[in-house]
């Protein structure tokens, strides 16, 4: 396994990669606005006049809301994107068309869309449904149709001596540029947003308990209160947004090569191995991400889905082989960028150096936190201030008696 050298990282640079995820973190009321979004479509999709009731609809969330690795957009005009499926509970690839599948959810979305005065119209894409809300809440939600599958993706995966213990919450999916699309017909699109959710949680569980028994002690939360898990981050996500930014700032412009964040998260995931510390976390990921993609014998690069071996997340790499490329021309310049931040032990330079690899508005909010840290008196300095306070406030012969001490 080829691993990159991982640098030592100064007390400073430590600090402002801390302060680098806490800038990237959205608002908790972001989280929030796209949790009650698609629990209302749900209610929506289940109330009783619904067309599709009968036929058991359950909306998920999937992507980076629901990783918990949402990083805010790049500028005021662009959107929060919330992926979510609508999983037909009590259809089978049997019984319908991934057209009228497709239709069943328009008709449904456009009267959720009217009931609620939407002035935006649903628009149709490749997968999915998506519903652009109004300009002030700045994000829109793809919803794609699909039925379970768990039971035959399982039996494909036994058959070849695959892992199936993520394979029960496998779904097909719409695909309107599938061969089948009009037809009945058993060969379908696959994803299972669920079971690589349960992977994703797996590999950071140690971490995530501690943040939450973190926050618990702090008595930001009850014993017997659920915690909400946007209020949880671990290292691992963190990291991943850390990582997406900076991808984001190098492909401007070029959003086709640009690598897709769940190759990011994947490989991220795969190198994480608890580590507490961001910085420790990064450059972990950082050293050996590009170790867990496979090539073939025909030169086929393989980075396989956790949830579904079978599907191969770098399969375009192939006919578009300056998307592989890409990867490898990010990757690079990721380790070289972070590697330059580690060295530094000067704050100002350290932000100024962000800016080039996460965007000038974010590398500002670094250098506020910075300062803020830096103005804050220190526990030792807030101790000793109380004790001269107390020690005025002391009758005589009680600051006699200090004094003699």
């Amino acid at each position: 396994m080829n691993i990159h050298a991982r640098p030592t990282v100064t007390p400073q640079a430590d600090e402002a990669l801390e302060d680098l995820a806490e800038s990237l973190e959205i608002s908790e009321h972001r989280y929030e606005q796209a949790e009650a979004r698609y629990k209302s479509l749900g209610e929506w999709l289940n109330r009783p006049d619904s067309t599709i009731r009968q036929y058991g609809p359950q909306v998920h969330v999937q992507g980076s809301f629901g990783l918990g690795t949402v990083t805010p957009p790049l500028t005021d005009s662009d959107e929060y994107d919330i992926d979510a499926v609508c999983e037909f509970r009590l259809l089978t690839k049997a019984q319908v068309t991934q057209k009228t599948l497709k239709q069943l959810l328009e008709v449904e979305m456009r009267s959720y869309a009217r009931r609620h005065s939407m002035n935006k119209p649903i628009e149709e894409h490749r997968r999915c449904w998506r519903q652009r809300y109004a300009d002030e809440a700045q994000f829109h939600i793809d919803v794609t149709p699909s039925v379970l599958n768990g039971a035959e993706l399982a039996a494909m995966l036994k058959a070849r001596a695959l892992d199936t213990s993520l394979a029960t919450t496998g779904i097909s999916i719409t695909d309107n540029e599938h061969y089948f699309y009009e037809i009945i017909n058993n060969d379908w699109q696959r994803s299972n947003p669920r079971g690589f959710l349960k992977w994703f949680l797996l590999r950071m569980a140690a971490a995530y308990e501690r943040r939450k028994t973190k926050l618990t002690r702090k008595g930001v939360y009850a014993g017997t209160e659920d915690v909400p898990d946007y209020r949880i981050r671990t290292p691992l996500q963190q990291s991943i947004m850390i990582l997406k930014r900076h991808r984001d700032i190098m492909f401007i412009g070029r959003n086709d090569d640009k690598p897709i964040s769940i190759i990011l998260t994947t490989l991220a995931a795969h190198s994480y191995q608890g580590e507490e510390r961001i910085s420790d976390a990064l450059f972990a990921i950082l050293s050996k991400m590009d170790s867990f993609i496979k090539q073939a014998a025909d030169g086929t690069f393989i980075i396989e889905n956790p949830s579904d071996p079978l599907e191969n997340f770098a399969d375009k790499w192939k006919k578009h082989p300056e998307r592989a490329l890409a990867f490898r021309q990010w990757l690079q310049q990721a380790r070289q960028d972070f590697a330059t931040i580690a060295a530094l032990s000067n704050k100002d330079l350290i932000a100024d150096y962000l800016v080039k690899g996460v965007g000038k508005g974010i590398a500002d909010k670094v250098r506020e936190r910075s300062a803020k840290r830096l103005s804050a008196p220190s526990i030792m300095t807030l101790g000793l201030i109380a004790d001269a306070a107390a020690a005025r406030q002391a009758p005589p012969s009680l600051q006699g008696d200090r004094r003699n001490a």
